[in-house]
């Protein structure tokens, strides 16, 4: 998925909760989405070295 779709889905649900004043649920999903992010990103390293060495 391209970093455009993701930015879609961040400003879709910032306007989402904006709307509904759940600014603090906002702020922390994303927290959590970055987080998962990045270890999605290292996991694919992992598997490219792994992948590397055999």
């Amino acid at each position: 998925m391209g970093r455009w779709l993701y930015v879609f889905y961040a400003v879709a649900l910032a306007v989402i909760f904006i709307f509904t004043g759940e600014i603090v649920t906002f702020i922390m999903l994303g927290f959590i989405l970055i987080s998962l992010q990045n270890i999605h990103s290292t996991l694919k390293e992992l598997v490219k070295v792994n992948k590397e060495k055999v």
